[in-house]
């Protein structure tokens, strides 16, 4: 393992800061749009609601957890996968004995509620469980490079690739499961996979689609589907009840025009017309109230981050420490694209987070964990200055003379 130097200023200089900083002014960005999101839930006597105390908090939690493990060599991580693996599994098996769902979703299982005196956590597994599967599936990828082509790798990975997949579907945690195809299609091509064992496996999925369907989707998810794409398939009454949130964040970003209405003073988010706004639907909020320049700029921003991390990848020394990296950076890639779809209509409603900016406990936790982790792979792969050790005070009989 590699030694880590004791030089302090060296710590400071080697470490990713402007990663962090991206990161940092997103959630900022975050915090302010969930407190935004929920003022009219203020009552006489209190300024901040507590989603945005719980955000800040964790935020702050995960910018120092973020810093600790960017001091710590992340092979040691994937040196312990097996370990990580079997933690991120256990996790998700007590959703199928304590887990708990929505209130709109009796069939779903995908919090685990933990009490403590005084309050109640409610922490959701796949977060944690993306993480670990980065490693995993990287750590797999890679050793098996040699010969990443052959059926039987192909088989195996594919097997390593279903069972999370399998986990949250089974939990109803439809929007994780789509992170996790993207996911796992999007490393498979970047470690090199042939482009027809991805269309062989496309063509199983559609296959399968059908027992997917009528075996794992409850007839409220089924509802939100046709919603978006076969409207005539539900009743007048049945269509608005089911798209209204959808249409309500639609109308609130359309409202906002070029420049927004301003911040706190969006007609939408201020009435709580838009349902969930302060996590799922925050992208309702960014384009009433900051309009299409505060949209681009959100976009922006959580582009250069993926950049980031991309090139922290690029320039890793092998082949699991960077595709790890491009893990990382497709899970906030493809979280964001849905949860930005579903606001705008394009996709239907699966209940998933906007990374840094929309509130939840376990997502704004787990992007600093994962931030952290890539922060270490920054570290420990820069290339250092020579040190110039000039030695003073020596005598010899020469510099007598």
């Amino acid at each position: 393992m590699r030694k880590f130097s004791p030089n302090l200023r060296l710590h400071i200089k080697e470490t990713d800061w402007l990663l962090l900083f991206f990161s940092i002014i997103a959630s900022a960005c975050g915090i302010i749009l969930v407190h935004s999101a929920t003022m009219y839930k203020l009552t006489e006597g209190h300024a901040i609601l507590r989603d945005t105390i719980v955000m800040a908090a964790v935020v702050i939690i995960g910018i120092v957890a973020a810093i600790i493990l960017s001091f710590i060599d992340y092979e040691i991580f994937f040196r312990f996968w097996p370990v990580i693996a079997i933690l991120c599994l256990g996790m998700m098996s007590l959703l199928f004995i304590w887990g708990v769902g929505p209130d709109a979703r009796s069939d779903a299982r995908t919090w685990l509620p933990i009490r403590l005196p005084g309050f109640k956590l409610f922490i959701q597994p796949s977060e944690f469980l993306k993480i670990g599967f980065a490693i995993t599936f990287a750590k797999h990828l890679a050793a098996v490079e040699d010969d990443l082509n052959d059926f039987r790798n192909i088989v195996l990975l594919g097997i390593h690739a279903l069972i999370p997949f399998g986990l949250v579907v089974v939990t109803g945690d439809l929007g994780s499961a789509l992170v996790f195809l993207a996911v796992i299609i999007g490393m498979l091509f970047l470690a090199g996979v042939k482009i027809w064992y991805l269309l062989g496996a496309l063509l199983i999925g559609l296959s399968a689609a059908p027992i997917l369907w009528f075996k794992f989707l409850s007839d409220f998810q089924k509802q939100r589907i046709l919603a978006v794409y076969y409207p005539s398939a539900l009743s007048e009454s049945k269509f608005k009840e089911v798209i209204y949130q959808q249409q309500q964040a639609v109308n609130a970003i359309g409202s906002g025009q070029l420049t927004g209405k301003g911040l706190f003073h969006g007609q939408y988010t201020q009435n709580g017309l838009v349902p969930v706004n302060e996590s799922d639907m925050i992208f309702s909020v960014v384009g009433e109230e900051l309009g299409f320049i505060g949209c681009v700029a959100i976009l922006a921003l959580l582009a250069v981050i993926i950049v980031k991390i991309v090139n922290v990848g690029r320039r890793a020394p092998d082949k699991h420490t960077q595709l790890f990296c491009y893990g990382i950076a497709l899970t906030i890639a493809v979280q964001s694209i849905i949860n930005i779809g579903v606001c705008i209509k394009l996709l239907p409603v699966i209940g998933i987070t906007l990374p840094f900016l929309s509130s939840g406990g376990s997502s704004n936790l787990c992007v600093y964990l994962a931030i952290g982790l890539v922060m270490s792979v920054y570290r420990y792969n820069r290339e250092r200055d020579p040190i110039n050790y000039r030695l003073t005070g020596i005598t010899t009989p020469f510099n007598r003379i």
